[in-house]
């Protein structure tokens, strides 16, 4: 959910949902330093994975390579991983010819060897599927014993708050409008209570080492006078480090 939603109402429907091919030269730019990308999602991804030198990481939904970029600054091997060549495209533009970057989809098997990762961080991502069940323990495979899963999602609140009339302990798949740099996309997720999601966790061999629902990071209240959700304002994700069993 990189983008707040425009219309809780529902989306234009003349938009693909999750057409990160077609959008995604317009992410990239209004991610580079929008607000819940640039100064939440990110830094708070990041202040989880802490000291990262030589590690080996997984950046799942990679996307264009920002996280990526930071954790190789940082010290660690990165692998990244996508479902949209489009996004690879721009990532292997920001990263370089050698960057390890590999195109697939999260609900099919990961082309990795067991026990391949220190660490996997994947940001935003798990929102866009039905079932963990499968994801989640393909992760676990890949991630070494002790290693971490570092992921962040849609808190679940926001579902209930902006449609207030639903369920909030039912797993439902909703859309909303986006605007990325002037351009319009729809985006859909999965809604799930927070339960449910630690029932997963534990489920596929995961500890839960921490639940964090961080403030934006400094700078972000200068950046953006005048948005509320700047000055430690409730945001909208959930973040989690959980630890391979």
């Amino acid at each position: 959910m990189p983008a707040t939603p425009e219309s809780p109402a529902g989306p234009t429907r003349e938009f693909a949902a999750n057409d990160y091919d077609g959008f995604a030269e317009a992410y990239e730019a209004e991610n580079e330093t929008s607000l819940l990308n640039a100064y939440y999602n990110r830094p708070a991804i990041l202040d989880l994975a802490g000291d990262v030198a030589g590690r080996r990481v997984l950046d799942v939904g990679c996307g264009a390579g920002p996280v990526f970029a930071a954790l190789r600054d940082r010290g660690a091997t990165v692998t990244g991983f996508d479902a949209s060549a489009g996004m690879l495209k721009l990532a292997r533009r920001r990263l370089g010819p050698d960057a390890a970057l590999h195109h697939g989809d999260l609900a099919d098997p990961l082309p990795f060897p067991d026990s391949s990762f220190d660490d996997v961080v994947a940001p935003l991502v798990l929102h866009y599927l039905e079932d963990w069940t499968a994801p989640l323990a393909e992760l676990r495979r890949v991630l070494k014993p002790g290693g971490r899963l570092i992921a962040s999602v849609n808190h679940p609140s926001v579902y209930t708050l902006l449609h207030q009339d639903k369920d909030y302990f039912e797993t439902v798949q909703w859309s909303y409008d986006c605007d990325f740099a002037g351009q319009k996309a729809v985006l859909t997720n999965w809604h799930r209570p927070l339960h449910a999601m630690t029932d997963a966790f534990t489920a596929a061999g995961f500890r839960i080492s921490v639940i964090s629902e961080p403030p934006p990071a400094p700078g972000a209240a200068k950046a953006f006078p005048d948005d509320p959700a700047a000055r430690k304002r409730f945001m909208c994700f959930l973040f989690f480090v959980l630890e391979a069993s």
